[in-house]
């Protein structure tokens, strides 16, 4: 019985660290996307802004797509290693000009 609830108490804390480095992943990618909106226009590059913003949330810019008035990014963070997952977890986000439903 003890190795069951030692099974269980490990699993679920795999499964929280997942959690958690996803929510990180999530954060870096809204963060960076937003810096590379706040960036378009200006002097400097709005996928340098992105991976720097990226990297200082603990992420790997992986894609950086300038479309328009719109900044597409994608970021990647490491998970925890236990029982062959390997991957790292990723996470992606838009910013830009809001967009209306009304017609111009």
């Amino acid at each position: 019985m003890a190795g069951v609830l030692l099974l269980v108490g490990a699993a679920t804390g795999v499964v929280g660290a997942i959690v958690v480095a996803h929510r990180r992943a999530q954060a870096a990618a809204d963060l960076a996307a937003l810096a590379a909106a706040t960036t378009l226009g200006r002097a400097g590059d709005a996928c340098t802004a992105a991976a720097e913003v990226a990297r200082d949330n603990g992420a790997a810019l992986t894609t950086c797509q300038v479309e328009g008035s719109d900044v597409l990014v994608e970021v990647s963070v490491a998970g925890p290693r236990w029982l062959g997952q390997d991957e790292d977890l990723g996470a992606r986000a838009r910013a830009g000009p809001a967009r209306s439903s009304r017609p111009p």
